[in-house]
């Protein structure tokens, strides 16, 4: 849209089946969004319309609302979705706070997607093999990615917390601050969003798959849950002697709950379950655990001021809005519900059967298409769209034949 446009107040609208628009561009039948697809109405958010720092020419971009014509969110919005679950907790007096933790992959450039990603070249000549997890070298010759990165975040008024090198090959890991959940998801989408285009004026590519690299550790988005009283700001996981609170366990309750039945929310693709079969601390189970990396709930060391849940089952293909609000409506509905969790687990992990989550896109999707509780927090009509897009997105994958199949089947007889 035009500048004089915009501040004109023009309305922009958009077909409603555009949220359930799949990855490779279709749309599920016109029943899942209104067979006559009309309308939505793309509202901007006042305080997220921003300068675009890496464009030459003068741009901006304004994360919007979706509204029904009617002046309603658009219950397949996830923002919407978002916004919410966050409702819900303020009208018991009661505001969520989290932070998210997102891996990405920086690489060469892939024109051909049949050959493996490759980590650039280095200063030496060389490209990373990785042996860098935590490294201070500059020797990967991204500095000067990093710096337009972190220059351009400073423009966007993105906070950051602490930034290092992850443990996969030219893998990277980036802390936002802790807040509200809605301004940590939009800052996460606008970090994703600035990452790739900086990478593209370096010749470089950022990758956000869950899992990029055969035999290498997957990109996650862990979410670090907390909430505190409207008001006093206390955190009520906490008790005024720094104890655990009822309602601390009930949140672990809620997501334990609920993890299994919103797995496709945390894990989208088919590609996200790679992460999680293969788990290198990417665990696919509903345990939790005091600081312990192979739980899927696990409660970090910290005070008792910060006592939190960090939710480790969302890959870093998971779309933020959705994944927040699916965290924090589990644990929602564990407080509501007074629900016990089970007891922590520490040390080797063997997970019980009913803690255990699917390990398919598959699986995941039949297991949300026979959640009740999905359809309660989300509404049917999110819940039914999701999976009928993401089906497709399914099929397509089926309709292609892997590398892996034609090398080892084919000589079978």
């Amino acid at each position: 849209m035009t500048a004089e446009g915009f501040l004109e107040g023009r309305r922009l609208q958009l077909a409603r089946g555009v949220l359930l628009q799949c990855i490779m561009g279709g749309y599920p039948p016109a029943r899942f969004y209104g067979s006559d697809d009309g309308d939505l109405a793309l509202v901007p958010d006042p305080v997220q319309i921003h300068r675009l720092p890496w464009s030459s020419q003068p741009r901006a971009l304004a994360i919007c609302d979706a509204h029904e014509l009617t002046g309603e969110s658009s219950p397949l919005s996830t923002r919407g979705q978002l916004k919410a679950v966050i409702a819900r907790y303020a009208a018991l007096g009661l505001a969520p706070v989290v932070a998210t933790e997102l891996e990405f992959f920086v690489f060469a450039p892939n024109p051909d997607p049949t050959q493996p990603f490759q980590p650039p070249l280095g200063m030496d000549g060389r490209r990373e093999d990785g042996h860098s997890a935590f490294s201070i070298s500059s020797n990967n010759g991204l500095r000067p990615f990093f710096n337009e990165v972190y220059e351009c975040m400073a423009a966007l008024g993105l906070p950051r917390d602490t930034f290092m090198h992850e443990m996969g090959v030219s893998q990277f890991e980036i802390n936002l601050l802790h807040g509200d959940p809605l301004l940590l998801a939009d800052q996460t989408l606008l970090f994703k969003h600035l990452l790739k285009e900086v990478a593209l004026k370096h010749g470089l590519t950022v990758v956000c798959m869950a899992k990029p690299l055969a035999h290498t550790p997957g990109s996650s988005m862990h979410i670090h849950q907390s909430i505190v009283e409207i008001g006093s700001g206390r955190n009520v996981f906490s008790d005024k002697a720094g104890e655990p609170t009822a309602t601390f366990r009930h949140f672990i309750g809620g997501q334990q709950a609920g993890l299994a039945d919103f797995t496709a929310l945390f894990a989208p693709n088919v590609n996200s379950y790679q992460r999680l079969c293969h788990p290198y601390a990417s665990p696919n189970n509903a345990c939790w655990s005091h600081d312990n990396r192979a739980a899927g709930l696990r409660i970090p060391a910290s005070s008792p001021v910060a006592r939190r849940v960090e939710n480790r089952l969302p890959g870093a293909d998971a779309n933020p809005y959705l994944a927040i609000a699916a965290s924090l409506a589990a644990g929602l509905y564990g407080i509501e519900k007074k629900l016990e969790p089970s007891e922590p687990i520490q040390g080797e992990i063997v997970v019980p059967d009913n803690l255990s989550l699917p390990c398919t896109l598959h699986a995941a999707l039949e297991r949300l298409k026979r959640s009740q509780l999905a359809k309660e927090l989300f509404g049917k009509e999110f819940i039914e769209g999701y999976i009928a897009s993401k089906t497709m997105e399914l099929t397509s994958f089926f309709d292609e034949i892997t590398p892996w199949e034609r090398r080892v089947l084919a000589a079978q007889a």
